[in-house]
């Protein structure tokens, strides 16, 4: 039993290793294909989890799947993957096909027919086993620009049996997808790890610019350290014969020749994708470094460092970064470092205008005033406790204070020359459900809200009668919803037609929504930001450009909150109407091969709920 047992097993694995080698490419298979994105390429908030494969810059190009299986599930979306089709193998794996034009004949009828069952113009749906068979090198689709795409190409990804995306270069594409060119990079940043640790002397992360020299990359100076800081780099990848930027999968750090710290993204949890966000700094720089409550699997890391450098005074060593993509190209950067003493006093004179600065890194709160006469102790005024801090240096005029955090929010601080109130509020502990209230607004965190340890800092303004509240500025992040009740607004408008809306630093607003009670309002949000409430009275826009017994087609759009739905009818039957939110088009799709005829409604509704009528007929 045990060894029919441990045959079986065998036979499985290889069976998955040898279809894994023959999986048809998608597009043109057995050419050479060009990409516009590769696994791993690091997007506003997560990480691509496929390639980006192009079809010569026009919708068309057929796309076929790559072994049989069925189609388990189809989205019809105007945002998104737009037309995607999710294809699930005999051998636990599935392949995605996303941005499509349209489905082949035999899926787009059936996915039709389930649109017009529920009059729904967006759709997911899942199928059984036997609903849609396909084999491979069937065409399945035309590759298309639909929803969120940016351009005509397809998206392709491959999953393992949890559902997780894997790299497709693992697949032996290599007829199709040729590349000799290594990452390039760009910046590297030390960052200090703890309010006791220093870089060239100051509590701050500072960049680099690597020169090429010989080969490799080389940051030219030794870098002064104290403390434990960690590495950060900006670098792209770049592939033969295009001129888009890549995504880089793995990182290696060592320190005199010994691995620090490894990165290596070979396989993506869409449950853990957010991480990305504490993974990167801005969405630019790779940490090299573990960083609090990340939890992304993407790491080998020493036990003890957990890739954090450190040096004694005096001791230098040569750390070196290999950048390597999935062909095995390979860039080098080495540095070094040495460390040392801060100097408390490190001259130079402040400008003129300069104003008493606080800003956070993390758990660390930085105070930044100018040079006095009438004292240097700063008191920490926390939990009804007081702290004298001197400096922790002074540097171009300016005294800096670092105050961690742990050890209590500060309610104020007095400076000596004067008094200033932090906007921290409270400390709010990653992987907790925890409530905040005070008398201006409750926000709920759920217990997978946060990246991390969120040091909470609420700002509300009243100007002129609007308000606005700001919560943590934008460059921080959260991994799922929280939710925010506002109290009292003072709001004085149709609050019908009025909703919360998250305002960026140059005034654009987009659309949050939310639900009055009274005087105070309640939304949900995955960002912080500045967040204010506004009205839009205005009903959407409906243009016509077709009316034929073949298609209906019409132009719509929406000024302020955007369009939030619509729905056709012919001669008082429900049409199925496709959106491409990009050319602002709508256009019908019949069931059958009736030409329409009689009156036409359309409806469209915008998300402050306006609503549009539009009637005509069709003869």
């Amino acid at each position: 039993m045990k060894l029919s047992k441990a045959v079986f097993i065998f036979v499985y694995f290889l069976s998955m290793h040898v279809s894994a080698q023959d999986y048809l490419f998608p597009v043109k298979p057995g050419q050479r294909n060009f990409l516009s994105g590769n696994f791993a390429e690091i997007r506003p908030n997560h990480f691509h989890s496929g390639i980006d494969v192009k079809i010569g810059g026009v919708d068309g190009e057929p796309i076929r799947v790559i072994e049989d299986g069925y189609v388990y599930r189809a989205k019809v979306s105007t945002y998104g993957y737009g037309n995607v089709l999710y294809i699930k193998h005999y051998n636990g794996q599935s392949s995605v096909y996303a941005h499509l034009q349209k489905f082949s004949p035999k899926i787009a009828e059936r996915i039709r027919q389930e649109m017009y069952s529920v009059q729904k113009n967006d759709l997911e749906v899942y199928f059984d086993e036997d609903a849609l068979p396909v084999k491979k090198g069937e065409i399945i689709g035309n590759g298309g620009n639909t929803g969120s795409s940016g351009g005509p190409h397809l998206h392709f990804e491959i999953r393992d049996s949890l559902d997780r995306a894997i790299d497709p270069f693992q697949f032996n594409f290599h007829k199709e997808i040729a590349d000799n060119t290594p990452p390039i990079l760009f910046k590297v940043a030390l960052r200090p790890l703890d309010y006791e640790s220093r870089v060239n002397g100051k509590f701050q992360r500072e960049e680099f610019t690597p020169i090429l020299e010989g080969g490799r990359y080389v940051i030219p100076q030794t870098i002064k350290i104290s403390g434990s800081v960690g590495l950060e780099i900006y670098a792209v990848d770049k592939q033969d014969g295009v001129n888009n930027i890549f995504g880089i999968p793995v990182y290696e750090l060592l320190e005199e020749g010994r691995p620090l710290f490894m990165i290596n993204v070979d396989k993506i949890d869409f449950n853990k994708g957010r991480f990305l966000l504490s993974h990167t700094y801005l969405n630019r720089f790779t940490r090299l470094y573990d960083y609090p409550n990340n939890q992304l699997e993407i790491y080998e890391l020493d036990s003890i460092t957990g890739g954090r450098i450190s040096a004694m005074v005096g001791t230098k060593k040569k750390l070196q970064v290999n950048l390597k993509d999935y062909f095995g190209n390979t860039s080098v950067l080495n540095l070094e470092v040495e460390g040392g003493i801060p100097e408390y006093q490190q001259g130079g004179a402040a400008p003129k205008d300069q104003k008493t600065n606080i800003s956070y890194q993390r758990e660390v709160m930085v105070i930044q005033t100018k040079l006095s006469d009438v004292g240097t102790l700063a008191k920490i005024y926390t939990n009804s406790h007081m702290f004298e801090i001197p400096p922790a240096y002074e540097s171009n005029g300016m005294r800096t204070y670092l105050w961690d955090m742990e050890f209590g929010i500060p309610d104020s601080v007095d400076l000596c020359t004067e008094v200033v109130v932090p906007d921290v509020l409270k400390k709010i502990p990653f992987g907790e459900e925890i409530n905040f209230t005070n008398k201006d607004i409750s926000i709920g965190f759920e217990e997978n809200t946060l990246l991390d340890d969120l040091f909470l800092r609420v700002l509300r303004k009243n100007t002129n009668g609007n308000m606005s509240v700001t919560i943590n500025p934008s460059g921080d992040y959260l991994q799922n919803n929280m939710l925010v009740h506002i109290n009292n607004t003072g709001y004085s408008g149709d609050k019908n037609k009025s909703h919360v809306y998250s305002q960026a630093s140059n005034g654009r607003k987009s659309f949050v929504g939310g639900e009055w009670e009274g005087d105070d309002i309640r939304f949900k949000t995955r960002n912080f930001g500045t967040f204010v409430i506004d009205s839009d009275m205005v009903p959407p826009k409906i243009l016509p450009i077709q009316l034929s017994p073949n298609e209906i087609r019409f132009r719509i759009s929406d000024d302020k909150s955007g369009i939030k739905d619509f729905e056709a009818f012919v001669d008082g039957k429900w049409v199925l109407m496709r959106y491409e939110h990009k050319q602002a088009t709508i256009w019908s799709e019949r069931l059958d091969k009736q030409p329409f005829k009689g009156e036409v409604l359309l409806k469209v509704r915008d998300m402050a709920g306006n609503e549009s009528n539009w009637s005509g007929t069709i003869k």
